[in-house]
């Protein structure tokens, strides 16, 4: 399963914006991709469930790669403290997924496979996705 990273900055981190469109938006590992059309924020074990969801799909014969990681710590008070006392401890870790995104990326087994296991990635994933080839 994803953990948190290794060594952060700051610890704490305002929540943000979700505006624009990705970066990472063109296959760059493998055959067939998974791609994000919606914005959202990624759990790590959102992304542990496609990920086994993929490799059950495959057989373990694909070679797959998670494009994303969960490097924003999200903050949580806890259940008795009053307004006022600050922000609260580090809860987890999440991944920002704009629409355009790969988040998964497989090669090594056919085209029909791949997308069956994409289709149920997919499935797992709180946005809606899209499977696109290299080609």
């Amino acid at each position: 399963m994803l953990s948190q990273p290794r060594k952060v900055k700051f610890r704490k981190q305002f929540r943000g914006k979700m505006r624009g469109l990705s970066k990472g938006n063109i296959i760059a590992f493998g055959d067939f991709g998974l791609k994000c059309m919606g914005r959202t924020w990624v759990t790590p074990n959102q992304i542990e469930a496609g990920r086994r969801a993929i490799s059950h799909n495959t057989k373990r014969k694909a070679k797959v790669w998670i494009r994303i990681f969960t490097d924003k710590p999200i903050t949580e008070k806890g259940a008795g403290a009053p307004l006022g006392a600050g922000k609260g401890d580090v809860k987890g870790y999440v991944a920002v997924v704009k629409p355009g995104r790969i988040v998964y990326e497989i090669s090594g087994v056919p085209e029909d496979i791949a997308r069956n296991a994409l289709r149920i990635a997919g499935s797992k994933m709180p946005f809606k996705t899209k499977i696109v080839s290299r080609e």
